[in-house]
This record gives structure tokens, sequence and C-alpha cells, in this order.
């Protein structure tokens, strides 16, 4: 059985990612890049989906996991009467500062070290290329394993320090060291020349050099308040997910993991979600991390350059960006099933691709547009261009707010009016205003003003409930739906008007429980069979809201609660089930954006009330 969701590390180079489990198996990562095919997904098959373990024969071990301080250095722990071992994992950051190059050779680098006692490891080195579709075959040429798959036009080189032997699986080494010793394995791309430098002293190399890379990064933080070692954490995370080629970010690492064990719920989050990256911005630019803003913005501006060239001034049916993208801005991104996969503990399907990709979704507008204000703000300013990009967005926007459309949540039971989307189309409208008032920058406002004071009348008079006194989640429905939790915080409601207040309590006894989140009744609204967990960032959504209503003491209780659900390296998964486990993807960006939220406006809020009590 495959590995809990929770029982995971990630380790990366921001080009792609791994997970390492407890047990010291690399059980996923896709190679090269965050979107390619798969060469080690034994979390979601562990006959076809290859793996890599390295792990110490000790009996009864406890196992544990800690990152470095301020790194994405990985160790896993072995702890036994027979002694005690350890496995460090990390890929390859050399350069000094927060972009390295990215044609630079990729390397996973793992190490395996006798703490104490005489120890015996052994590893295994299986790859499955291409999703395991392909047939991987291993051989050892002058020492090292090179593995390769017909079809695949890159091979793979394991160079180690202890003998190889082939194995059906692939490679296996079994060896022994004595207290103190170690022992190095590093998988690259075999098309790189064979370094003169020997497989440890690389491996004491480039451990160096990662952990200076990452503390340089982190250090750039402007965060100084209660709980810095949990939000640098979620910082750490959010940037192990963007692409130092693009300047984009993936919502998750992964695909195909479960939102319910069994359910059809199995998406694939290896790619750029506008929603999601804007929310990124966010987070960045809180924590001081301008450089990161900025490279997502150029990466947006081509999207918008794209769209005008390919779609003139009128956009297309579903408007002129698309709600995600690849890495690189490849726009489909057809779903297809891989049936030979058996699926994280049998939840299949399991997908690659996206089909919401060419689904119409508004609110992306708005979330682009807020994005686009704070970067000009605290970051780089619109360009011209840009700035030809928005006002063509907002003209069809214009023609378009009134559309039934998908929403936030990517239904597939047909298009709805949902409140997010109006409240995310007010937004666009608002911040493009200030934006051209600010900046001067030429726009038809009169008509930009009219359009976002239509949509705040009909947010009041046509998605408002007397009965419940709350905002409903669609036009003419009663269900309540967690992403209204965005009101306040995009500044459309004072989060002290009576109207929310009624509203956020109607949320809290109908859709939390306890400290958790569920975003909405799955009662088969959304076009989909079964159940679903809660939602963590909606939590760390309810938690700011409290905060902003003035509960602060109430916010920070279930803030630290929530904190307590993360795994035990601080990271979260999309979703928690009924005993707290983990699903959906992991680590899931939107949840560690939230939490960043949450956790800078909270501190800034107990840090003002404990000034004005001082005072």
């Amino acid at each position: 059985m495959a590995q809990p969701i929770e029982d995971h590390g990630i380790i990366g180079d921001l080009r792609t990612a791994a997970l390492v489990t407890l047990d010291g198996t690399v059980d996923f990562l896709c190679w090269p890049r965050f979107d390619s095919p798969s060469i080690f997904a034994s979390l979601l098959d562990d006959e076809r989906g290859g793996h890599f373990r390295l792990s110490p024969t000790l009996d009864r071990a406890r196992q544990c996991q800690l990152y470095l301080p301020d790194t994405n250095v990985l160790l896993t722990r072995f702890l036994s009467h027979e002694g005690v071992a350890e496995v460090s994992d990390l890929m390859a950051m050399d350069e000094p500062g927060p972009f390295r190059d990215s044609h630079a050779p990729q390397r996973l680098i793992r190490r395996a070290k006798a703490v104490r006692g005489p120890t015996r490891f052994c590893m295994v080195c299986a790859p499955r290329f291409d999703y395991g579709r392909a047939t991987t075959t291993a051989a050892i040429e002058d020492g090292h394993a090179i593995f390769r798959a017909e079809g695949v036009h890159f091979a793979l080189r394991l160079r180690c320090s202890v003998q190889l032997q082939l194995h059906t699986d692939g490679v296996i080494a079994e060896f022994d060291l004595e207290a103190g010793e170690t022992a190095a394995f590093i998988l690259e791309d075999a098309s790189h020349p064979v370094p003169e430098t020997e497989a440890e002293d690389c491996v004491v190399i480039h451990f160096k050099a990662t952990l200076n890379a990452w503390r340089s990064w982190v250090a750039r933080s402007s965060y100084r308040g209660r709980w810095r070692d949990v939000v640098n954490r979620s910082a750490l995370a959010l940037k192990l997910l963007t692409s130092v080629e693009h300047g984009s970010m993936v919502a998750a690492l992964t695909f195909g993991l479960p939102e319910q064990i069994g359910g059809v719920r199995n998406w694939d989050y290896r790619y750029t979600w506008l929603r999601d990256s804007t929310f990124m911005i966010y987070a960045f630019l809180r924590l001081g991390h301008t450089g990161e803003a900025g490279a997502f913005m150029r990466w947006l501006a081509e999207r918008q350059g794209d769209a005008c060239d390919d779609a003139g001034d009128a956009g297309g049916e579903n408007g002129p960006l698309q709600l995600m993208y690849g890495l690189d801005g490849h726009q489909e991104l057809d779903e297809q099933d891989l049936p030979h996969l058996r699926g994280y503990r049998g939840s299949v399907p399991v997908r690659i691709g996206n089909g919401a990709w060419n689904q119409l979704q508004l609110d992306i507008y708005g979330e682009l547009m807020d994005a686009i204000y704070l970067s000009d703000k605290y970051g780089e300013q619109v360009s011209y261009r840009g700035w030809q990009g928005i006002t063509r967005s907002m003209e069809w926007l214009a023609c378009n707010w009134q559309q039934p459309d998908e929403g936030i949540w990517e239904t597939r039971g047909g298009r709805q009016h949902f409140l997010h989307s109006r409240l995310m189309c007010w937004v666009a409208f608002d911040r493009a205003i200030r934006l051209s008032g600010k900046r001067g920058l030429p726009a038809p406002i009169k008509d930009w003003l009219k359009t976002r004071d239509t949509i705040y009348r009909e947010i009041h008079e046509e998605f408002w409930d007397p009965e419940q006194q709350a905002f409903v989640q669609s036009k003419g429905s009663t269900a309540l739906d967690a992403s209204c939790l965005l009101m306040p915080l995009v500044r459309f409601i004072s989060p002290t008007d009576p109207r929310w207040l009624s509203t956020l309590r109607a949320i809290g006894e109908h859709l939390v429980d306890d400290s958790l989140v569920y975003r909405y009744a799955a009662d088969g609204a959304d076009g989909l069979h079964g159940d679903e967990g809660t939602f963590t960032m909606c939590s760390f959504w309810y938690v700011e809201c409290l905060a902003r209503a003035g509960d602060l003491a109430q916010a920070r209780f279930l803030f630290e609660k929530m904190l307590g659900y993360a795994n035990h390296l601080g990271l979260f998964a999309e979703e928690l089930g009924a005993a707290g486990e983990h699903l959906g993807n992991f680590p899931q960006a939107f949840t560690h954006m939230a939490l960043i939220s949450a956790a800078h406006y909270l501190d800034r809020a107990l840090t003002a009330r404990e000034g004005s009590a001082a005072g």
C-alpha cells in the first residue's frame, strides 16, 4: 500500500520536484520538468510506477524527517537500538541567488550515513519512464547505471560510491557503513558528461551550495512576526513549485491523488492556474519576494500578448485568457486516463491533463487585476504592452461579465451564475480603475465605473438570501459557499458590515467543523458523485475573516489548531479527510498562500492590539 500522502517531504530545483517518504523512498518524480511524464510514481502504483529507495536494514527502526532550517534539504532518520542512520535528500541548487541557471545539469542527490553503529543499507533504483508506459531497461556502464526506454528522448545515469548490480527492478546495491561513513548517489541526465569529481566529493559540493542557495533566498524575506518558521516553510514550499525557466508555477506537484479514497476527483495539478498564481503573487509580495512576482508578471504579459495576437480585441468565446496553461504557456491540456496505473489506494481513474483548461471562469480577471495592481505598486510597473493586454481583457469582460460560468471550483454540472465570479468581476473593474487613475493610463473610466457599480448592486440584490441573512453560492440558490470568504479580503464589503457578519455566522454554522471548513455541501451540485474532505485553504480564509472582523482570540485559536493538521514537515495537501488524513494533490500551493495571508494579517492585528493596550 502506498505511503500516506502526509508521510512525504518535497525536494526540488525550480524545474521539477520529488516526494520522499518516511521510509526513504522517492515515490514521485516527473523528469525533467514538473509537467513532464513521471519516472517515479509508485505513490500511484507500486508495481508499475517506479521508485528509488535508500534505507537501512535496522530492526524496528523509528522514522522521522526534518528539513535543515531555512532550506529544502531533507533529512530522513532511522532510529533503532541497533543503531542510528540517516538519508539526506536534495536537488542541486548551485547558484547563490534565487534563480539558478535553467540549463545547468539537473541532479537528484541522495546520501546515506551511519550515524551510530555499523549499518547495512539497501538501495534500489527502478525508474519507469513515461508514466510507467514505456519499457525501461537498465545497464551498468563504467560502473554507472544507465536507464533507457524506447521512444524517450533522454536517458538517466546513476553515479554512486558503492558497487551496483542489475536487478529485475533496475539496479540494486547492498552495502555496510561504519559509524560516520557515508555513501553517495547522484541521478542525472546521461547526456551530460561524467564529471571528473568523485561522487562523494560531488555530493559534498552540491550539499553546501544548495544549503547556501536556500538560506540566501529565505534571508530576503521581510516577515519577522509570530509563526516565522511556519511562514518560511510555506514560502519555501511555494518557491519549490515555481519554474525558474518561465516564472510560472504549478498548483501542486502531483497528479491523480484523490480528494476521496476510491472516488473520481483525481485531477492533475501540474499546470499554471492564473487564479492560484495570482495568489502566489500576494504571498510573495507580503514577504518581500518581489522577484518572483515580477517573473510571473512577465510570463503573464506574454500570455496576454499571445491572446491579443490570436483573438484580436474581441477575445474568444471563453475570453482572451485561459484559466490555466502549461508552464511554458502551451494552451491545450487535454485530459486522459492512465488505466494501467492502479491509483493511490485504488482511487481511479488516474488522470493527466486537465479537462477544465477550456472552461469559462470569469473570476480569473479579478484575481489577475488585483495581482497586477499590487505588483505595480510594490514591484515592477505595468508596461505599455501589458496595459494594452489589460484594456483588451477588460473590454471583453465588460461585454461578458453577466454570463454563467463554471466558477472557482470548476464544476462539471453545467454553468451557473456564481457569486464568486461576480465578486471577482467587480474586483477586475475596481482595480483597473484604480490603476488607471494612479498611473494616468488611458481607459474608458466612465464605462468601467458604471459596470463596477452595476455589479456591486447586483451582488447585494440578487445573491443575498434574506431568510438566511447570508450571501449565497449562486443566483437563485440557498447554498452557501466558502469562496464568499474572499468578499472582505478583496475589500468588496467591510469585515464588520452587518450583512457580512451574518454571512460569516452562517458559514460557521453550516460549513465549519471545529477549525475545518468545507468549500460547499458536496451533494452532487458540482456534477460529480461522492464526498470530499475539508478544504485547508478555506480554513485559513475563515481565520483571516475572523481576525478582520475583530475576533482575534478566536482567529488565533483556530489558526494554531489548523497548523496542527500540517504534516510533520509543515506541509499541507489540498484537503483533510475525516480522520485528519491528507487528501488531494500535494503539497498544494493555494493552501500555503492562504496560510501566509492569514499569518501576516493576524500577526499585524495582534501586534497593533498589544501596542494599543500598552499605550
